[in-house]
């Protein structure tokens, strides 16, 4: 198990959290409104532990949007929310115009794309600034149960997971979700390292540079 101490911890609290900033302005142009994101709690957890974590909160069938990354650490990144919120947050984007029919024709993609604006606005933002650089796969949309949602479907089943819990609030709607990255050890200590640099610019005063993105 790879642990942070408190220092690494607000640092990556920190990243994560200009990320989810990033995703917010985009958001907030998707949806004509603001979007309000909160700053994520970090846990690194074992793949079962966190589908026990999940399970405990959420009762009900789930929706998640994964993308892979691949970089100096990789490994695949989830949006996690209730499926009863799914058409809420496709609603959100598609606007109040069109029917629940059109809605429901519709959800998949506008929750990919959700998915695809939050992900790839935390993992950019998260690269960029520990000066790196991250290929990003194609959001696809996973449904079912928590286990469902953090089996292994790749080649290493003793991934960690890096959970993150969030508060969305969209145009009055409070939708409650979570930020999930699975990476191997080595990934992990890889980022860590990178954390490490980030912290060691910061204390002599180092500009860390502009996004490239």
């Amino acid at each position: 198990m790879v642990d942070l101490n408190d220092l690494e911890r607000d640092a990556l609290t920190e990243l994560v959290n200009m990320g989810v900033g990033r995703a917010a302005t985009h958001l907030s142009r998707m949806v004509a409104d603001q979007v309000l994101l909160s700053v994520p709690s970090i846990e690194i957890v074992s793949r079962n532990d966190a589908a026990g974590l999940l399970a405990a909160r959420e009762k009900m069938s789930l929706v998640a949007v994964e993308q892979r990354f691949d970089g100096s650490f990789s490994g695949r990144a989830l949006l996690i929310f209730p499926e009863t919120n799914s058409l809420e947050l496709a609603r959100a984007v598609l606007g109040s115009d069109l029917s629940l029919e059109e809605i429901v024709d519709l959800e998949q993609d506008a929750l990919a794309e959700i998915g695809n604006i939050i992900l790839n606005g935390c993992l950019v933002v998260m690269a960029n600034t520990l000066k790196d650089n991250l290929e990003i796969s194609l959001p696809s949309v996973l449904r079912g149960d928590s286990d469902r949602i953090f089996q292994s479907n790749g080649p290493n089943p003793d991934e960690l997971v890096m959970f993150l819990y969030i508060d969305f609030l969209i145009r009055s709607r409070s939708i409650r979700g979570y930020i999930a990255l699975l990476m191997g050890l080595s990934s992990l200590e890889s980022l860590k390292g990178l954390i490490h640099g980030f912290i060691d610019r910061i204390a002599s005063g180092t500009p860390d540079g502009t996004d490239r993105v």
